[in-house]
């Protein structure tokens, strides 16, 4: 463990082995000090296999399904005891070129007030995928899910999604996707890990939104990851009922329609991205 420099952890659920092979090797294609917690939520140990692509996987079987934010906990309490600078949270859908890492790095050693920091995120076909988002509201994340007017949507996401800004700058966002977190530990320690009770979704919302309160959470689309990306609780009626109950829970938390930190965070963001209307409409 002595001086590593980045960590990673990867949630594991009856994954296909070829799909997290390429997330693997992009992880571990650096020239970086690098170690990568395998985290097993499925049934069975039959991923295990996967340690033995290089000595710098350590594989961990839960022999449970903790949930994605329990799980990545795991590893993440591992790089702080371990005093590992970086720990960054990976998708087992993603892959990305050598020097990703190197450039992210550099970039959080230059600028020591930022707590989490994530690249330009690609469909496997060239597209942007937008998700860089202001702090949500109850509109954004249970009633756009069931409003079927498709105009208002897309000028919904042209605000929510900061589409408007062309996604070419960096940029202090406080929502960021949860796919690739590329996190420093020292802030984790200030402002806590993923909330545990939550399951599945949002969690990365949350965490987030903590640390942007705190520290700057930047948008650097100087360099770009691929994320083979579904809407699962679209399609898949359980992964939608874990959606919307963890909405419930985050409103709970900070608020429903009544949120005073949301607004602010997110009037002063437009104000940054330099949008027509300043205040951010609910």
């Amino acid at each position: 463990m002595l001086n590593l420099e980045v960590s990673a952890s990867i949630v594991l659920f009856h994954n296909k082995t070829e799909q997290l092979e390429k997330v693997i090797k992009s992880f571990l294609n650096t020239n970086l000090k690098v170690k990568l917690y395998l985290i097993d939520n499925s049934s069975n140990d039959e991923l295990k296999e996967l340690e033995n692509i290089d000595n710098r996987i350590e594989y961990i079987f839960n022999n449970a399904n903790l949930g994605y934010g329990k799980a990545h906990n795991i590893a993440m309490k591992k790089s702080i005891e371990n005093k590992i600078p970086y720990h960054v949270v990976l998708n087992p859908d993603i892959y990305f070129d050598s020097g990703v890492l190197e450039k992210l790095y550099e970039y959080m050693e230059e600028n020591r007030d930022i707590g989490n920091i994530i690249p330009q995120v690609l469909y496997p076909n060239g597209e942007i995928q937008y998700l860089c988002k202001l702090l949500p509201a109850p509109i954004d994340l249970i009633f756009r899910r069931f409003i079927p007017f498709k105009s208002w949507k897309e000028k919904r996401n042209e605000k929510y999604e900061l589409r408007f800004t062309g996604y070419k700058n960096i940029a202090n966002i406080p929502s960021l996707s949860g796919c690739f977190m590329f996190l420093r530990t020292s802030v984790l320690e200030d402002v806590g890990l993923f909330d545990e009770n939550i399951f599945m979704y949002l969690e990365d919302n949350d965490l987030n939104r903590r640390i942007h309160t705190k520290y700057k959470t930047i948008f650097y689309p100087k360099v770009s990851i691929y994320h083979e990306y579904e809407k699962e609780s679209y399609v898949n009626k359980k992964l939608l009922l874990y959606h919307i109950k963890s909405a419930i829970y985050y409103f709970n938390k900070w608020g429903w329609f009544f949120d005073k930190e949301r607004s602010k965070i997110n009037s002063r963001c437009l104000k940054e991205l330099k949008h027509r209307g300043v205040r951010y409409w609910e």
